[in-house]
């Protein structure tokens, strides 16, 4: 059985250490970084299967990290922030966070964050199944799952992962309005809790980078209090 390799930056040893023991008895393997240099370093050198990243850190901090690596790394990111801090969860997940963690949060469910955020990634690897298409092309946007990469107009979106998978799950099923949980359960895997607003930010950060290349060229749409629909013409 394969050994996620997971990465903890954060300044906090004391909580570091009692993470690498509980989450080995977990059956996961984690290395630490105790700086937003340090994990950085790491990052270049090694890969990762899941990055737990704190905001709050001493000199460099846990979004200026996020801001460098995603420069090159699409490795999933989980924040782990202040407990009622709307600003650092929004600049995390605008910055290509794939989810957050307010603190301070219990080690079963880290966990069940962790394996959620995990889960996903592995199902989007598998090939596509016979009935599932490769490439889907809708108005003016194509998707290749093979190679997860969206076009707009022959451009590049540039999606993180988590943005690739909101917009495939919208385009899959176009015409159709696609209620938030549903969007939770199938791109987060986890439910939609109450002022949660990660897919909320995942869905405009697609729809900005949308824009960035084809101004005129808005095919989600929100129903509010229900979710989200894409509209090819």
């Amino acid at each position: 059985m394969k050994t996620d390799k997971l990465l903890l930056i954060d300044d906090d040893k004391e909580l570091g250490e009692l993470l690498v023991e509980f989450l080995a008895s977990e059956g996961f393997s984690l290395e630490l970084a105790y700086s937003g240099e340090e994990g950085l370093q790491k990052l270049a050198e090694k890969d990762y299967d899941l990055i737990l990243l704190d905001v709050m850190m001493p000199g460099m901090s846990g979004l200026d990290v996020l801001r460098e690596m995603r420069n090159a790394n699409t490795v999933p990111v989980l924040m782990l922030t202040a407990k009622g801090d709307e600003l650092d969860k929004v600049l995390g997940l605008e910055l290509g966070a794939d989810d957050y963690l307010p603190k301070p949060y219990s080690h079963r469910e880290l966990v069940a964050r962790i394996r959620a955020l995990l889960r996903r990634i592995e199902m989007e690897h598998q090939r596509p199944g016979p009935a599932v298409q490769p490439v889907l092309t809708l108005g003016r946007v194509t998707l290749d799952t093979r190679v997860y990469q969206a076009l707009i107009d022959k451009q590049d979106l540039e999606l993180t992962q988590t943005e690739f998978k909101v917009l495939q799950t919208l385009m899959e099923r176009a015409g159709q309005v696609v209620t938030k949980n549903e969007l939770y359960q199938t791109v987060l895997g986890r439910p939609l809790e109450p002022y949660d607003r990660s897919i909320d930010m995942h869905v405009s950060n697609v729809r900005k980078k949308i824009m960035t290349l084809s101004e005129d060229y808005r095919p989600i749409k929100t129903l509010r209090g229900v979710g989200y629909q894409f509209v090819a013409n």
